[in-house]
């Protein structure tokens, strides 16, 4: 209830009114529109027709934005970096961004769900993806199927920083599996004047991602097939950061002991 409060809220006739929106923006008649239960601060997700993937942005989910945003450049001003996040000042604006991230994953060969659309709603920001329908979390794996996947998690994520581009959100919940493929979703935007350390933060989150998973050892072995001793050295900073975050739950020190082995 705290959530759904936090995040706004959305009503059927306007889910209604917006479903057919999207149906007709697609040249077809509305069959369905239901909303997903997520565990999402940001928007409302419903799926449209069972093909359209729906993130509905009110006010309240860019408020929300607002105070994250400002609660993790701190966190990186703990761990004595400049702060990275940049803040979206509207909800059709966070959904143009996170078009624009996802388009810029897809280019690159990075697995996305395919962005379609996004527009403004009676005051809404709108995005529409392709929907994929049968897909697990990273963190609904059990430990052989996320060790099977560890070394695509990181290469995926070199693919990115090394075109200087980063995630920004990178934890369990935004990694999917579908159709034994791994898939980003969720890009959050980074200033450029900070990517390197954005960078840097992505790996530390993929770490305390797979950590509780498959354990230390292969978490940073799977890290060190797709990045050097420098990269890895650069995350260190940021566990402490990523610790204290709510939707990251791992071991901090066990991982930092088991990377300061990596790079002595």
């Amino acid at each position: 209830m705290f959530r759904r409060l936090l995040r706004g809220s959305v009503s059927e006739p306007t889910l209604s009114r917006l479903g057919a929106a999207v149906a007709e923006r697609n040249g077809e008649p509305l069959e369905s529109i239901r909303p997903l239960e997520a565990d999402n601060w940001l928007s409302t997700p419903c799926v449209v027709n069972e093909r359209y993937f729906l993130k509905v942005i009110t006010g309240q989910n860019s408020l929300v934005h607002t105070l994250l945003t400002v609660g993790r450049n701190l966190g990186a001003f703990s761990s004595g970096r400049v702060g990275f996040f940049d803040h979206v000042a509207t909800p059709v604006e966070m959904a143009r961004r996170e078009l624009a991230a996802t388009r810029q994953m897809r280019a690159l060969g990075v697995n996305a769900p395919e962005p379609l659309d996004t527009f403004e709603f009676e005051g809404y920001g709108v995005l529409v993806l392709e929907y994929l329908p049968a897909f697990r979390t990273l963190d609904s794996l059990s430990a052989a199927e996320a060790s099977g996947f560890a070394a695509d998690l990181f290469a995926a994520l070199a693919v990115l920083h090394d075109s200087g581009l980063a995630h920004g959100d990178l934890r369990a919940e935004n990694v999917l599996v579908a159709d034994g493929d791994l898939y980003f979703i969720d890009a959050t935007t980074v200033s450029d004047d900070a990517a390197a350390d954005a960078r840097a933060y992505d790996l530390a989150c993929a770490l305390a991602a797979l950590e509780p998973l498959v354990g230390t050892g292969r978490a940073v072995a799977a890290a060190s097939g797709s990045y050097d001793t420098d990269a890895l050295r650069a995350t260190v900073r940021f566990l402490p950061f990523v610790a204290v975050r709510p939707d990251h739950d791992f071991d901090p020190i066990a991982l930092r002991g088991e990377l300061d082995k990596r790079l002595d």
